[in-house]
């Protein structure tokens, strides 16, 4: 049985919701979501909260999307509302990132410098010009644009060079030791 399911969904002021044709529709201050619902489950939406709905006694199906669909929500609904940021930092001698227009123009140890153009709903910051703050309302894009931007330079075990988020722990390697 699902624990995480079972979580109702609180719905913050100036949150809209609307739920028809099996397609949930999220509008916030920050922006719009929406999310097709798989058929084993179903919504219960009152005025302050979503309760996902589920025959988890007799359907196997029911009991495993119950979890999936209440977190997929609750990231909607906090997005729309609060937002999601991902913090990425370039190590490396000449390493740099710039925002052009809607791109960004990083400079990562290659002949030419990369251009990035970031999808419609994620915005993006440079602070320093190592830094790179990406802000978003769909967690989910906003999280495979950081990948995709980490993508271009993975963190080398060596000497640490590259692109990498925040808090991310790098495990390095000793290199060359000892003599001839």
């Amino acid at each position: 049985m699902s624990r995480v399911g079972k979580r109702p969904i609180a719905i913050p002021p100036g949150v809209d919701i609307q739920y028809d044709d099996r397609v949930v529709r999220v509008k916030g201050p920050k922006g719009e979501n929406q999310f097709q619902m798989p058929a084993a489950v179903d919504l219960d939406i009152g005025p302050k909260e979503i309760k996902v709905l589920a025959d988890y006694l007799n359907d196997s199906r029911a009991r495993a999307m119950m979890g999936t669909v209440q977190a997929c929500l609750n990231n909607m609904v906090l997005g729309v509302s609060q937002g999601f940021t991902r913090r990425l930092r370039l190590v490396g001698v000449g390493y740099r990132a710039a925002l052009q227009e809607q791109a960004l123009v990083l400079q990562l140890g290659f002949s030419h410098p990369v251009r990035v153009t970031l999808p419609a709903g994620v915005t993006a910051q440079v602070e320093g010009n190592n830094q790179i703050v990406l802000a978003s309302h769909d967690k989910v894009l906003l999280g495979q644009t950081a990948a995709n931007i980490r993508a271009l330079r993975p963190p080398e075990p060596y000497q640490g060079k590259g692109v990498s988020y925040e808090n991310e722990r790098i495990r390095r390697k000793a290199g060359k030791t000892g003599k001839r």
